[in-house]
């Protein structure tokens, strides 16, 4: 490969899939340094990875090498499909205002231009299918030109693009996204997991706007660098890799029907802590 190899894996569930990418990554991945790298940091994994989740609804959908809890991943969820933490973003016109950069959530439902004020994009893009379910221009896109070039940590993820298609007479919603950067060990499950409800979520409003029934269809991930970092490879390497080799993928993974509940009921306390964020 002449530069970074460009990486495929895919999976019938986001389980299966996102441990399939890490496989494939680990194997085939180059060995590229990093801007965070500390003396003695061994090289990390890194490729441009394509990723497909060929029915994302599909269990099991949780795997268990996550790396957060269970009530952690709902408060992600929340955080990029309910904006739960989107008073956190900094004022860019005050210099000494210390907050986030970014939500994804803001980044997407509210996207402050210039001159322009706040657009939904999300909404957009329903309006847009639910009119013309074959558009093109059904996308959403994070990339601030004026703000995000200087910044110190601009968003990972670049866009959302969606379409309608027919697939056996019924009407399915495809999502592609695309990050710059991402974490594959550490950060890619929460991220497909959090954009697989948001898939649901336009999906939902498409058929509200459109009065027709419109289901979740196949999910792709594309990365520019996908990696794991140097720091958390001997990490990987004894934990999943280990996990990979001693236990099946039935005992690898976990079906979300079986935690919804408890991780609806950690809703009230997760609101609870993003209020306290914002006093």
């Amino acid at each position: 490969m002449n530069g970074i190899p460009v990486l495929f894996a895919s999976g019938d569930c986001i389980a299966r899939a996102w441990e399939n990418a890490l496989l494939e990554l680990y194997r085939h991945g180059g060995d590229v340094a990093t801007q965070y790298d500390k003396p003695g940091d061994p090289a990390s994994k890194d490729a441009t990875m394509t990723l497909v989740v060929e029915q994302p609804l599909l269990e099991p959908m949780i795997h268990r090498d996550m790396p957060c809890g269970f009530e952690e991943l709902q408060e992600y969820v929340m955080e990029v499909c309910d904006g739960i933490k989107d008073h956190c973003v900094r004022d860019p016109e005050n210099p000494d205002d210390t907050r986030w950069e970014y939500t994804y959530h803001q980044r997407l439902f509210g996207y402050d231009v210039p001159t322009q004020g706040s657009i939904d994009q999300i909404e957009t893009i329903c309006r847009q299918l639910a009119e013309a379910p074959h558009t093109r221009r059904a996308q959403a896109v994070t990339w601030k030109v004026w703000e995000d070039q200087a910044c110190y940590d601009p968003a990972c993820l670049q866009s959302v693009w969606c379409r309608v298609t027919e697939s056996a007479g019924r009407d399915v919603l495809s999502m592609n996204v695309r990050f710059r950067s991402n974490d594959a060990y550490k950060a890619a499950f929460m991220n497909i997991f959090a954009l697989v409800q948001l898939q649901q979520n336009i999906a939902q409003r498409v058929s509200e706007l459109s009065g027709r029934p419109v289901e979740v269809g196949r999910y792709c991930h594309v990365a520019d660098s996908f990696h794991i970092y140097g720091s958390n490879l001997a990490e990987f390497e004894g934990r999943f890799l280990g996990a990979v080799e001693k236990r099946s993928f039935e005992q690898r993974t976990i079906r979300y029907e079986d935690v919804r509940d408890m991780m609806e009921e950690a809703r009230p306390g997760i609101l609870e802590k993003a209020e306290k964020m914002r006093r």
